[in-house]
């Protein structure tokens, strides 16, 4: 019988489980966000857009992500 798995991620100061493998751009895609809206920071390092797709993510991992929201006049 195998075990289920799932990786602990801190995100924003929140601790969130997610099935593995996932990288970068599937966990901003789980989340619901449009990628040209987000800026992400992982383990204090700012990761670039155009390597989301290339950034797999570990058991630990804490992310900041911030969404920004277009507005006003």
């Amino acid at each position: 019988m195998r075990k289920s798995y799932t990786m602990r991620l801190r995100i924003n100061g929140e601790d969130q489980s997610f099935p593995p493998p996932l990288t970068l751009a599937g966990l901003i895609e789980k989340l619901g966000m449009k990628q040209d809206r987000v800026a992400v920071e992982r383990n204090r390092e700012i990761v670039a857009r155009e390597r989301w797709a290339e950034t797999p993510l570990s058991d630990g991992d804490q992310l900041e992500i911030v969404h920004f929201v277009g507005g006003g006049r």
